[in-house]
């Protein structure tokens, strides 16, 4: 279309030859272009409002669909990982007692071997049935009790000093030792110097007395080996042997002397300080052996026959544990795998609040809209007021008093077939005006005004 041809410039160039401002249809044509402009933007908000809720209303359900089956996966790893948690704190408690065991264990670990602990436990019984031999001598003879039952009973109860002096020396000696070594070295070094040297004192009386016990049955033997011959020197030509008197003389002589040694060797001071000694090296020993065998062995069944046999049970619990325990987290894995795939689906999709800040955010943006196209409305018609004003008054100016009064005449018909157009009814005494191409005389697409500049040039 050829620049002429456009609406805007025959306007323009009608303005100008009829003298009208320029400034209101520029108004008018600005304030039309703007409402164009608005209406587009409307239309554009009102698609983004309604694509909006459309994705509102599809996350919405989307969500709702997740989030449940989510839900059921969150119950399963509940359920799961309490029983996970149950099983391994169990475990974490055996684990515990096994570890504690095994400390009791490690610490229980006797000085001594096995070996050791038997041999000084054979020593130990042998000091007090040594112990319990004297004593039962002592009760027996020197104490002239005669019952036998009366007699071991109390010789027993003699015996078991070593019993009673065992804890004193495990307590004094041993356990001060044990525990602090460096403490209580000088202590324990004196104790056994002591014991060793009381140990040396009754063996070498002991061995005098075994000496003087020797040499008196050595003088006990001669002396019956001298009767011996006294009696096989009777004269075996005699009718009847009989011994002489000198003969019976010089044996009862050996006789007594025999028993004059029996008797120095009962009273010798040797005789009562091996007796002495003796008991109480027999009962000292006895504490001691009985002291180190003991512990060994109380040892060697803690962790043999007691702790070992718990750290199997415990070992066999544990590992029951490990086989329940092994399949619910493997299930449980499972269900995490799921419930954060469903969760990182969950975040995929679009966010509910960001939507809804959208929509809002449009809606707002469309309202604003709407009072910005009616301002431009009322601008674009107060300027085509303004400007079909400005066209009547130049027009008016030109017309004569009888083109006024025709013009206004036709301005009434041309009013009523707007009216009648409208309302399809017309006011009454006025059946004259007929539509000529559909616009009571004026042709199709002029404005009222153009209409009636028409009319009245091609009547003139």
């Amino acid at each position: 279309m050829e620049p002429t041809e456009n609406p805007d410039f025959q306007h323009g160039y009608n303005s100008g030859i009829e003298g009208v401002n320029r400034e209101t249809y520029e108004g008018y044509l600005s304030s039309q272009v703007n409402k164009d402009w608005l209406q587009e933007r409307i239309q554009e908000k009102r698609t983004e409002i309604t694509g909006t809720d459309q994705q509102l209303t599809q996350a919405t359900e989307a969500h709702r669909t997740a989030y449940a089956e989510l839900q059921t996966h969150a119950l399963q790893v509940e359920r799961l990982d309490k029983q996970v948690k149950h099983h391994e704190a169990d475990r974490q408690a055996l684990e515990t007692d096994r570890d504690n065991l095994r400390e009791r264990r490690t610490k229980a670990a006797p000085d001594y071997s096995l070996l050791a602990g038997l041999l000084f436990l054979v020593a130990g019984i042998s000091f007090l049935a040594g112990d319990l031999i004297i004593s039962h001598e002592i009760v027996a003879y020197a104490l002239n009790i005669r019952n036998t039952n009366e007699a071991w009973a109390f010789a027993v109860g003699l015996a078991m000093v070593s019993i009673l002096l065992k804890p004193a020396y495990d307590r004094l000696i041993e356990q001060p030792y044990q525990e602090n070594p460096e403490q209580n070295r000088t202590k324990y070094e004196r104790f056994k110097i002591a014991l060793a040297v009381f140990s040396v004192l009754t063996l070498a009386v002991l061995g005098w007395f075994r000496y003087e016990a020797y040499r008196t049955d050595q003088l006990k033997a001669a002396i019956n080996k001298s009767v011996r011959q006294l009696q096989l020197n009777t004269d075996p030509t005699a009718a009847t042997q009989t011994l002489s008197p000198s003969t019976i003389n010089k044996i009862e002589k050996q006789l007594s002397e025999s028993s004059e040694l029996n008797l120095a060797l009962v009273n010798s001071p040797w005789a009562l300080l091996s007796f002495v000694l003796s008991g109480i090296l027999f009962a000292l020993a006895g504490a001691v052996c009985l002291g180190i065998a003991l512990p060994v062995l109380s040892a060697f069944w803690f962790r043999w026959l007691q702790a070992d046999i718990k750290l199997w049970k415990l070992r066999r619990r544990i590992k029951r544990i490990d086989g329940v325990l092994a399949p619910l987290e493997a299930q449980l894995a499972e269900q995490r795998i799921q419930q954060n795939v469903l969760q990182h689906n969950l975040d995929l999709l679009p966010n509910l609040n960001e939507l809804k800040e959208r929509r809002q955010s449009a809606t707002e943006d469309l309202n604003e809209l709407y009072a910005e196209l009616k301002l431009a409305q009322t601008d674009s018609r107060i300027s085509n007021f303004n400007d079909g004003y400005g066209q009547g008054e130049a027009t008016r100016t030109v017309l004569s008093d009888d083109e006024q009064r025709q013009l206004r005449k036709e301005m009434l018909t041309l009013q009523n077939g707007n009216r009648a157009r409208s309302g399809e009814t017309r006011p009454p005494g006025n059946t004259s005006a007929t539509p000529v191409n559909g616009t009571n005389g004026k042709p199709q697409g002029l404005r009222p005004y153009q209409s009636v500049r028409k009319f009245l040039s091609d009547d003139m």
